[in-house]
């Protein structure tokens, strides 16, 4: 089985970040977001992994992920130039995949669940395609599966009247069957090529698919808001404590975990934490900084930077953040 990870997209929710960075480049707790996918597909013992990126971005994605080295397993590059939905992504990587089955992940997403039963469910069960579903509190923003008796009897791309709150999540396996329904569907009403479009093409034919349900934590990091809540989770899964821990480093800085604080960061009488990511080259002077992400060469002194996402060039998405008086 091989693995096809899609980076792609525009990330227009997420500008001006993702402007000048796929938007699955960008951090959570100080690494890129595609690099949780890879340990996923590592985790699986799959050595082959293709990742779809735009033309422009591949010398970035060599920076920061590589060929594979630093896991120990192949990585290969499919170029779309022209994002148009996931299911023109997996037709572009046909070339890859051959006849091979996959594991699919969308690269901007974060899941705790195990991927493993979706795995062995095209290996060793026979299925044609295997999805993870999960429940939303905002069904109209997702593609929505409808279950009845351990059956998927329906799958609608974000629905105006959900009829479930399960939502097809960025995790799939597939046997190369699913090349035959990518390449019969045609372009949804917001012009691209749906994955769940060629789902419901499989459930027609007869083929046989499958699903499991996490009520693990899962997030889609497409927003501002969700990219937060991702850094945080990740966060309490790293450190796994309860209770307040804090401790004063040697620069005065008090440190209110859990945090990740990169090595090359300049701190001096600052609170950080908890829930705060510090990356490179940071440089901070009598800050206050919790529940906030701060992704690089970012120079601030006397703020109070709270519910917030900085990188040196942009401040776009700020709860509160004011000076210290």
């Amino acid at each position: 089985m091989k693995g096809l990870i899609l980076g792609a997209g525009n990330g227009t929710r997420l500008e001006p970040f993702s402007l000048k960075k796929p938007k699955v480049l960008l951090p959570v707790t100080n690494k890129p977001i595609v690099h949780y996918c890879i340990e996923k597909l590592v985790q699986l013992g799959i050595q082959e992994i293709g990742i779809v990126i735009k033309p422009a971005f591949r010398q970035m994605f060599m920076e920061q992920v590589g060929t594979g080295d630093r896991w120990g397993v192949c990585i290969h590059y499919v170029e779309q130039r022209y994002p148009k939905g996931i299911a023109d992504a997996v037709k572009h990587a046909a070339d890859f995949i051959e006849k091979d089955s996959f594991m699919l992940l969308l690269g901007d997403n974060m899941i705790e669940h195990s991927l493993a039963q979706l795995k062995d469910a095209i290996d060793f069960h026979h299925y044609d395609a295997s999805i993870l579903l999960g429940e939303v509190s905002n069904p109209h923003e997702y593609g929505i599966a409808e279950v009845e008796r351990n059956r998927i009897i329906s799958l609608e791309e974000k629905p105006r009247q959900p009829k479930s709150n399960l939502a097809v999540l960025g995790a799939y396996a597939f046997s190369s069957r699913v090349f035959e329904a990518v390449n019969e569907i045609v372009p949804s009403e917001r012009g691209e090529y749906e994955i769940i479009d060629a789902l419901k093409w499989l459930v027609n034919k007869g083929y046989p698919l499958t699903y499991e349900v996490t009520y693990q934590m899962h997030t889609d990091v497409g927003r501002p808001d969700r990219w937060l809540q991702a850094n945080q989770w990740v966060l309490d899964r790293l450190y796994r404590i309860e209770g307040r821990n804090e401790f004063l480093d040697s620069r005065g800085n008090r440190i209110i975990v859990p945090v990740v604080i990169d090595e090359s960061a300049v701190l001096n009488n600052c609170t950080i934490g908890p829930h705060a990511s510090i990356g490179a080259h940071v440089c901070l002077d009598r800050c206050i900084v919790r529940d906030s992400i701060i992704t690089e060469n970012v120079v601030r002194e006397d703020s109070l930077i709270e519910n917030a996402i900085i990188g040196s060039e942009y401040m776009p998405y700020l709860k509160q953040t004011e000076a210290l008086s």
